[in-house]
Formats: structure tokens, sequence, C-alpha cells
């Protein structure tokens, strides 16, 4: 996530909105109150509502849609606090990464404030940050997976598995103790940042998993 993020007030009028998009190059900004919670996001969506009906005076229909009677009420709204979309769509700092693009991916949204447990703004990732994670060398992520995940999480030790990196796809093999193992090493390879997809020729010694014949002559 970006941790520099531009924001506005609730009084932030629209001219100053589209000052600080321009001077940042940015297609929105969160809107927070004083204590740096989010309220709403405006977009450059937000503000072409005005231009768009610019010599056009907006008139009610009989039968409005919801959309359209938002687009109208955006096209003479004067400040942050009414233009803006709310309530926020937001993610969490320890928010896996897979799981914030999933919440954009479902919300159709282009961008994610990131909160702290009281709702504070602490950042914002985007599309293009999320995309930018699957460019991670593969060096850095075949580290990632030998030492956080064999290494640190299931205590596989050095030549157990062997890891390869290709543009991206992590190829597993050797031999592990139990099923539960494989399957839970393939799970956490899948979660590292940049990883596109596992390939798994692991195998293993016993099926763990398997249910157990008790009192069988």
């Amino acid at each position: 996530m970006s941790r520099d993020v531009a924001t506005v007030h609730e009084e932030t009028p629209y001219r100053g909105i589209v000052d600080l998009l321009t001077s940042r190059r940015v297609s929105a900004v969160p809107v927070v109150d004083n204590f740096d919670r989010v309220l709403g996001v405006v977009s450059e969506a937000d503000l072409l509502h005005k231009i768009e009906t610019e010599g056009h005076p907006g008139t009610r229909r009989v039968f409005e849609g919801r959309r359209r009677r938002t687009a109208r009420v955006k096209a003479t709204a004067a400040l942050a606090r009414d233009l803006m979309t709310g309530p926020p769509v937001t993610t969490m700092a320890h928010t896996p990464i897979p799981a914030a693009a999933r919440r954009m991916a479902a919300e159709h949204v282009k961008r994610l404030p990131v909160i702290d447990d009281l709702g504070r703004l602490v950042g914002i990732v985007t599309r293009g940050d999320l995309l930018r994670i699957q460019l991670r060398p593969d060096a850095d992520i075949r580290r990632d997976v030998v030492e956080g995940v064999l290494h640190r999480i299931l205590g596989v030790r050095d030549g157990t598995v062997r890891v390869e990196v290709h543009d991206g796809v992590v190829t597993l093999a050797g031999e592990l103790d139990r099923y539960s193992a494989v399957v839970t090493a393939v799970r956490l390879a899948e979660a590292v940042a940049g990883v596109v997809a596992v390939e798994n020729r692991l195998t293993f010694a016993f099926d763990d998993t398997a249910p157990t014949l008790v009192g069988v002559a």
C-alpha cells in the first residue's frame, strides 16, 4: 500500500478536490474526519457529474432510478461530504493480498483505503499496487516459500523439499511425512505474494486424514 495518501475533509470545496487530484496525479481521494477516520471516497467519476450536466439543468423524472438521482445530486454538490461515495469500501492493514484483491473485485472499486483497528486511515492500495506484487523476482518468492513456509511454519528440514520458481509459478517436489502437511504447504505457498500458481509434486509417507478403523479383528 501507499502510506502517503492525499485526503480531503467533509468541508473541502469542489475546486479544492480537483486541484488536489491534479497536483497529486491521483484519480480519487479518501474523505476523512478530524480523527483520520474514513467517511467516504471522492473520485473523478463523482466530480464529472457537474461537467456532464453543464448547460443542461437537472430535472427530476417521475420515475428516477437511484443511480440517476445520485448523479443529479452530485452535479449540484459543492463540498466533499456531498460529492463522496459512502459508506467507504475499506480493508485492514493485515488483510492478505488475495483477500484485498477479491474485495476490490466484488465491490467493483479501483482502490481500497487501508485502515487500522480504530477505522483510521493508514494507507491506500490500488489495482496497480496489487498487480505490481505479481512482478516480484522469482528469487524473492522462492526465499519466502523456503524460509517462511517450509522452515518457519512447517519446520521442514533443508533438502526435504525442492522449490523451484519460474515466472511466479512455484514447483514443490519431495516427500513430507503427512498428507495434511502437503496440503498446508501448497495452500501457504499459494498465499505468498507474487505466486501465480503452485505445481504440487509432493508425496507423503502416510495419510493422516484417512479414517482409522478401531476394533477390527
